[in-house]
């Protein structure tokens, strides 16, 4: 069984893909974008704003680049189609 495999059947990646998950997704990547925004003439401030692309994307597009970069499927419902 492959990592990705592995991970797609964790309670973790059973969270994160679903509803609840891309809820939680969204909110983090915009509270990334809005902090980075405040502090946006601070480098962090600004490696903030480039952050949030990965949790706002995930959440918009239904994506998990965790199981993409462990070689799984990169589409949310190719990752729920694995779970079951």
């Amino acid at each position: 069984m492959s990592v990705s495999h592995t991970f797609n059947r964790t309670k973790f990646s059973r969270f994160i893909n679903g509803t609840t998950g891309r809820t939680f997704r969204l909110v983090a990547g915009t509270g990334f974008l809005v902090v980075g925004y405040i502090y946006r003439s601070h480098p962090l401030g600004i490696a903030s704003m480039v952050w949030s692309f990965f949790p706002l994307s995930s959440s918009v597009m239904d994506w998990c680049w965790i199981s993409a970069a462990l070689g799984g499927p990169l589409k949310g419902c190719d990752v729920r189609a694995m779970q079951e």
